[in-house]
């Protein structure tokens, strides 16, 4: 094991234990908070989880907003996201939140003074907080974890790729897992559990295309592209949130012809990170993610119960 893996859990232990005997302070809103986490290092599904809870609470009639931090965005401090806007200003997942759903999505290093700007701004009835099982710095009111199939063997960073152990679960409220795999583990026990689907709709798609992305983890992309039938030309690789420039789309556009391509398939993440450059790689579909939760009411059910008899921040 590398020996940077113990330095790490030791200080996730220690920072944890500040917080939980409140030597670090947690800051409360004046509304409820509602975090959306996990415990690896991405490609859990958190933003699609975010977009199918939103549609949920706005059936309900719920007015929230989205506190995000704006992971890799170029600018500083608060801000409100523009659905227009770039990936560069607000980050790509703040930006595919606010234009799917429609609603006040708020990025800043500090999600409480997001917080605060949003409420003094929207006036809304409760915040859904992006990423947010590791900000402890923001008081929350229910945590949501999402866990792969993966974080139950895996280990923490840098030697795997978790975040914090398993047995950081004891301060989640729910648990949400992938259809079919199994909720037996020690660190579940006691916890509600939610149960995902998610599937990639796709239309449109150009004959054998370059498939490409910038995603946590793309094998689960090329995976779900070949499931419905699509024969690529070739799988291209980018890191996660990878900032598109005119050398990478001049790159894919050379194994396009090399490969006598049809086009080109990507992910609305990616299609958010191209801006402007997409229009250089047509023709070019853009696979939607559907990500179906089991038991939705019973989830908003949960979450509004518990927050019903929360007391506003004086």
């Amino acid at each position: 094991m590398n020996p940077l893996t113990g330095l790490y859990g030791a200080g996730i232990a220690l920072r944890n234990t500040l917080f939980d005997r409140g030597v670090l302070p947690a800051m409360r809103l004046q509304q409820p908070v509602v975090s959306v986490g996990n415990l690896s290092a991405g490609g859990s599904g958190k933003t699609p989880f975010v977009i199918a809870l939103g549609e949920l609470l706005k059936e309900r009639g719920v007015r929230f907003d989205v506190l995000s931090r704006g992971y890799r965005r170029q600018t500083r401090g608060v801000l409100v996201v523009d659905p227009a806007g770039t990936a560069a200003h607000f980050g790509d997942e703040p930006l595919l939140i606010a234009q799917k759903l429609g609603i006040p999505v708020v990025v800043g290093e500090s999600r409480y003074q997001a917080g605060r700007v949003s409420e003094q701004k929207f006036q809304t009835q409760l915040h859904i907080l992006d990423d947010g099982f590791q900000h402890r710095s923001l008081a929350r009111d229910f945590d949501i974890v999402l866990l792969t199939a993966g974080d139950f063997e895996d280990r923490l960073l840098p030697s795997g790729r978790l975040r914090e152990p398993l047995s950081a679960l004891r301060r989640a409220d729910a648990v949400v897992l992938p259809g079919g795999l199994a909720a037996e583990h020690p660190a579940l026990r006691g916890k509600p559990v939610w149960r995902i689907r998610r599937e990639i709709a796709l239309s449109q798609v150009p004959p054998s295309p370059i498939v490409f992305c910038g995603i946590a983890r793309p094998e689960q992309f090329f995976e779900q592209v070949r499931a419905a039938g699509i024969n690529p030309s070739a799988e291209i690789t980018f890191r996660d949130h990878y900032a598109y420039d005119q050398n990478s789309v001049q790159g894919l556009m050379a194994m396009h012809r090399e490969r006598a391509a049809g086009g080109f398939l990507t992910t609305e993440k990616d299609a958010i990170n191209l801006g402007p450059l997409r229009s250089g790689l047509e023709p070019l579909a853009v696979a939607t993610l559907r990500l179906t939760i089991d038991r939705p009411a019973d989830l908003v059910d949960t979450i509004l119960a518990r927050i019903a008899n929360r007391k506003p921040r004086s």
